[in-house]
């Protein structure tokens, strides 16, 4: 379904009369994104500024024939937000809230599979098919079209990466978060296909952290594929500290899994090239991609 996203695509966000919901949707709209509903139960059906507003998705739905959702709500009102937009015929929902209850993860993700949805999130920053739409918080500093798709746990830490790659002259070709908890609706290993095939992606981009085993499955999906193109990861932490709390609520050490040392050695064992810092990554994209 990612797949199909592009400049066309109509999108509907959930929560629209929030504040930083009316700043991201004027961000979204500039950028080119067709948002054409916004969603609030609080406010009277009308206009949301540019944005037609309903009190339900299911009449934005039918309004509109979206079936794109981005759900901009406090953690606690996430899951009847998302279990209304898949029952309003929403096939891609994205949720960018920090904090959702592991439960409501849970559930959301069971839903989303028995409607035959893709759930974006837990607390994503979003995605974006850059020089095209954008669908969250991504900021257009780090966003040009280009060869190299992003998939990515850290919000921030992957600004950073596509700042420097459109510095470097670079850009991306899909960029996409899948935030940082343990329970998500799309993990690593989900998006290879996807990648693979892309016919605008020629490298990609993994942006992981300690923590978890989302990249050790990918390092697996990545080793079981027929595909070949390169594969660039950049795990943070390396330098962390044994019983240290980290950011996010994935960043989890179970054992021997979940470490930089076992990451490092999964992903270069399924041929990918690991790197410490931004510094290394980008050079090395350079190296590869600029003017070839």
């Amino acid at each position: 379904m990612l797949d199909q996203l592009s400049r066309a695509t109509q999108v509907i966000v959930q929560g629209a009369t929030g504040r930083m919901a009316r700043v991201h949707i004027e961000n979204m709209l500039a950028y080119g994104t067709r948002i054409v509903a916004g969603v609030s139960t609080r406010a009277e059906p009308g206009q949301a500024g540019v944005v037609p507003l309903f009190r339900t998705c299911r009449e934005a739905v039918a309004a509109t024939g979206s079936r794109v959702s981005l759900v901009m709500m406090p953690a606690d009102a996430v899951m009847p937000a998302v279990e209304e937009a898949l029952a309003s015929g929403i096939r891609i929902v994205v949720t960018v809230a920090e904090g959702l209850p592991v439960h409501d993860a849970l559930r959301i993700r069971r839903l989303a599979k028995e409607a035959g949805a893709q759930w974006l999130g837990a607390s994503t920053p979003g995605l974006a098919i850059p020089g095209e739409m954008k669908i969250g918080f991504l900021p257009n500093v780090s966003l040009r079209p280009g060869p190299l798709g992003i998939m990515a746990k850290s919000g921030t830490l992957s600004y950073e990466v596509g700042f420097r790659l459109v510095m470097a002259g670079l850009g991306q070709s899909i960029w996409i978060g899948v935030g940082g908890d343990m329970v998500k609706g799309t993990r690593f290993r989900d998006l290879l296909p996807l990648f693979h095939n892309d016919h605008r992606t020629r490298g990609i981009l993994l942006i992981g952290e300690v923590g978890g085993d989302e990249e050790e499955e990918f390092a697996w999906a990545l080793a079981q594929s027929s595909a070949a193109k390169p594969v660039y990861a950049l795990v943070a932490g390396s330098n962390a500290k044994e019983g240290v709390s980290m950011g996010h609520a994935g960043a989890l050490v179970f054992g021997a899994v979940g470490t930089y040392a076992s990451k490092k050695k999964a992903l270069e064992a399924a041929g990918a090239k690991v790197f410490t810092s931004v510094n290394d990554l980008i050079d090395a994209c350079r190296r590869d991609y600029v003017g070839k």
